[in-house]
């Protein structure tokens, strides 16, 4: 019979409103069944969702539903990640307070997350504005600060003098402010900190155990730790060019074997020698300022030239006393890393070859590959980097760098200088202690209280909040609470005295780096409810962006292990399984016959055609030509966003979720095409029509899986199917899965038809509604909502929703054929395919009758022919 088409205006509403209404996904603390904690990484309250969010949050809720349906209790929150620049920034341009702005974002995007039908228990939301989530925190660091995991220093910031603010390395661009575009200053601030390093080794040691992270991100977090084992060496300084009060500088090196390949040292633009120096030497006060503006980011000093200013300090080389070597400020060290200076050794390291070319200085070969010739080995414009033979080093020529590394490490620590061994062993790490502290209004204000008399003082914890004012002004730079009239005016908890509240606020990367932990009772009155806590942590799957492989897990991890010290938690990993999500992208526009240079232009602005097999685009206002670009991430600067409302309008959120599942594996880029999505609304409208036309008949009878007959073979592919799509949502192969339903709604098309006409009798009606009933319950995880109208129409009254996980039947996914190997005097010749439950003659006649194997025997008589069962036949000739 004709049916209506499948309306998701009509149907998503009305579904969502019914699984709200019962509550379906609020998770119970109390449930005793087994434990699934599923998150997807929280938004940041822009405004409005984006493709990349889509997808995102798409993966997590089909993992969410499939463990709710196999019998987990499930926890599946939400919440927003809603203090930053942005808000302040909205507020200056917009005259709109941030915390109006943020919560008006929050509204809008919470009501697009809701059209996606995602199956979030939101009586956990919070955002981390929200006055009771920062207290929390603030608790939080007031616990860490008694056990000596924060404290106070002065150190090196990259400065915004037209914004008044510390920018982070990443916002510092070709040495300006990615905002102002103001020049950046290197200034000396006292900072907070929080001390990651203490668990430096313990970070790198854990990552070996995170088995079900990607190797990729385990191994940017390896590099991002950075520990290196090497020698502190100390350098006597030439008294006669020594400043006032010099006599050494010490560099840490990871190659000592390179020693007799050194020709300068190099020191940062702050170190105490490079000070001492200037105040005698305009010429190096005006370069080390120079290296003050540019950014302090990894990235910045490599991609930046490489130079250097000649301090007139030498040193003697701890080889060779007679041997001196000239003292640089260069561009390229900083004082954070390591001890602030380094030896350059040009021919074993490149940055250090372009160095000494630049400025004439010495290129010593001293390592060459274990096959090469020391009379005619010879570095030009690239450094020899790897490991081999020691050459043009004395005492060490002739040994293997390994070799090399012991002697000079054993002479050296037996070496006098002054008092001390000249060279001491140590093993450095290149991760620093985290900087939080942030000059800007919001964020989590830091609980601490400056007291002219009692000095830094924690608030009580009884007094907090400490919690942000509201009356403030963004009508000039700089932070709002420096300026507030009374709100950092405070009495001393101590002494009673007048004192000032701490005007910086913290790093936001703190209030996400605790948030999976909140969520686990954010009802409480403390931090945590530990019990509660330790029995959903850590997180099962983590779902997020590559770009947060280093920061936000980092300072995650290090935030779980120092809950795990101040006794919030009793866990030291904050998430078991990580998937990072390709981006969403799309091809972009331009307009122009050439493109370059053209006005970019938005997707739904132009109509693209194929005419002799090349694709056509025009502006559809004028039908001027566009020029089809490249395929790139998905950026309003570019225009080629793609808007989630529209599609759920045109569409339906159900054919948005199942094209971004679709369309590639998860872990790698979607390219966005209209004829995909327009693809995956087919699909939708067909599994409609199937179903419901045959609905009426199916409803009369109870499923069951055919044992033989014409619906046999129905029954054996839609329990494969069921077998195969479980394994692949428990890989997260969220396309594998898709392409299997597909292949089984195409097989389900003409049983379907057949019922719908009235063919068959009750035994096929009865297995074509199991393997329906199948089918819609393996797509209810993508497609929820039409998955549901579907499982209505069958005359069920649960919601697919609150259904078990379907069970398939053993007898029916085992295949009836096996394929042997057969092996003629220990060589593989051939397969034979054959019947599972085939006897021993029967394999024997059939391997026999091969024609590869008659090749292979060419008359030769059969001495063996030995049938291993359901493995191998093996032929002796």
């Amino acid at each position: 019979m004709a049916t209506e088409r499948y309306n998701p205006r009509d149907a998503e509403p009305r579904w969502q409103q019914k699984w709200n209404e019962a509550k379906v996904f609020e998770t119970d603390n109390a449930d005793q069944r087994e434990k699934y904690y599923v998150l997807e990484m929280f938004p940041y309250p822009s405004g409005r969702i984006h493709m990349g969010h889509v997808r995102n949050y798409a993966m997590g809720d089909v993992v969410a539903r499939y463990k709710r349906a196999r019998g987990f209790n499930v926890l599946h929150p939400m919440g927003w990640d809603a203090f930053g620049m942005p808000a302040e920034n909205a507020a200056r341009d917009n005259k709109v307070h941030p915390k109006t702005w943020t919560y008006q974002n929050i509204e809008s995007m919470k009501k697009q997350l809701k059209a996606m039908g995602l199956s979030l228990d939101w009586s956990r939301e919070f955002a981390t504005c929200d006055v009771e989530y920062y207290q929390q925190q603030q608790h939080l660091f007031l616990d860490m600060m008694e056990k000596g995991l924060v404290y106070r220093k002065q150190s090196k910031v990259n400065w915004d003098p037209v914004d008044q603010t510390v920018l982070a390395n990443e916002q510092v661009i070709d040495g300006r402010g990615w905002r102002s575009g103001a020049l950046v200053e290197q200034r000396e601030l006292v900072q907070w900190f929080f001390k990651i390093t203490d668990f430096s080794q313990d970070l790198l040691d854990e990552l070996d155990h995170l088995d079900q992270w990607p190797e990729k991100v385990r191994l940017m977090q390896k590099n991002w730790i950075g520990r290196s084992e090497g020698m502190a060496i100390r350098w006597e300084i030439v008294s006669s060019t020594a400043p006032a009060g010099e006599s050494e500088v010490t560099v840490y090196t990871t190659r000592p074997d390179t020693l007799f390949g050194a020709s300068f040292l190099a020191i940062a633009a702050d170190h105490p020698l490079a000070k001492a120096a200037a105040e005698k030497n305009p010429a190096i006060e005006a370069f080390a300022e120079e290296c003050r503006r540019q950014g302090t980011s990894l990235a910045a000093l490599e991609t930046a030239e490489k130079k250097g200013i000649d301090t007139g300090i030498r040193v003697k080389h701890p080889l060779d006393p007679s041997w001196e070597l000239p003292v640089y400020v260069a561009n390229f060290v900083l004082m954070e890393y390591g001890t602030g200076a380094i030896f350059g050794c040009p021919a074993g390291d490149q940055r250090d070859l372009d160095f000494a070319r630049k400025y004439g200085l010495p290129v010593v070969p001293v390592v060459m590959p274990k096959d090469g010739d020391a009379a005619t080995f010879a570095v030009g414009d690239t450094a020899y980097v790897d490991d081999g033979v020691m050459i043009n080093s004395r005492f060490l020529d002739g040994k293997t760098t390994d070799e090399a590394f012991q002697i000079v490490a054993e002479k050296l620590s037996e070496q006098v200088l002054g008092n001390q061994a000249q060279g001491e062993r140590k093993v450095n790490f290149r991760l620093r202690d985290w900087g939080i502290s942030r000059q800007r209004y919001w964020g989590c204000p830091i609980p601490v209280i400056h007291c002219d008399d009692c000095g830094v003082v924690p608030v009580p914890k009884q007094d907090l909040p400490v919690q942000l004012p509201d009356d403030v002004t963004f009508d000039q730079p700089g932070n709002p609470l420096d300026r507030h009239p009374t709100w950092r005016h405070v009495s001393c908890p101590h002494c009673g005295k007048d004192a000032r509240r701490e005007t910086d606020t913290m790093d936001t990367f703190v209030d996400s780096s605790w948030y999976f932990t909140r969520f686990t009772a954010p009802w409480e009155k403390q931090p945590t409810d530990p019990a509660v806590a330790n029995r959903w942590l850590p997180v099962d799957q983590y779902i997020g962006g590559i770009e947060h492989a280093i920061l936000h897990l980092l300072y995650s991890r290090f935030f779980t292990r120092a809950m795990r010290e101040t006794g919030h938690v009793d866990v030291k990993e904050p998430f078991k399984g990580l998937f990072t999500q390709g981006m969403v992208v799309h091809e972009t526009y331009r307009l122009g016959s050439s493109g370059q240079n053209g006005e970019w232009v938005s997707p739904a602005d132009i109509s693209i055609e194929e005419i002799d097999g090349k694709r056509r685009a025009t502006l559809l206002k004028s039908g001027e030509e566009v020029t089809i670009g490249s395929i790139e991430k998905m950026s309003k600067s570019k225009k080629n966003v793609v808007d989630p409302d529209d599609i759920i309008a045109s569409y339906g959120a159900d054919t948005a979720r199942f094209f971004v599942l679709s369309d590639s594996p998860p872990d790698r880029d979607v390219i966005w095409s209209e004829a995909g999505v327009e693809g995956a609304h087919r699909f939708t409208q067909r599994l409609w029509r199937l179903i419901s036309e045959a609905a009426e008949n199916l409803s009369t009878v109870e499923p069951a899986p055919a044992k033989d007959g014409d619906a046999l073979a129905i029954s054996q592919l839609a329990h494969r199917t069921l077998k195969a799509v479980q394994g692949d949502l428990d890989k997260l192969s969220f396309n594998k899965a898709v392409a299997r339903i597909y292949e089984l709604v195409n097989a389900l098309a003409a049983p379907l038809a057949d019922v719908a006409a009235g063919k068959g009798d009750a035994a096929y009606w009865a297995a074509v509604r199991n393997a329906a009933e199948i089918l819609i319950q393996i797509v209810a995880p993508m497609t929820p909502h039409l998955a549901e109208e579907c499982w209505t129409v069958l005359g069920n009254n649960q919601m697919v929703s609150e259904s078990g996980w379907p069970v398939y039947d053993e007898a029916l996914v085992v295949e009836n054929e096996i394929t042997l190997p057969i092996q003629i005097n220990g060589k593989k010749r051939g397969e034979l395919t054959i019947a599972r439950d085939a006897d021993q003659t029967a394999v024997e006649a059939a391997v026999l009758a091969l024609d590869v194997v008659k090749a292979a025997l060419d008359g030769r008589p059969v001495k063996k022919l030995i049938v291993v069962p359901q493995r191998i036949v093996n032929i002796v000739v």
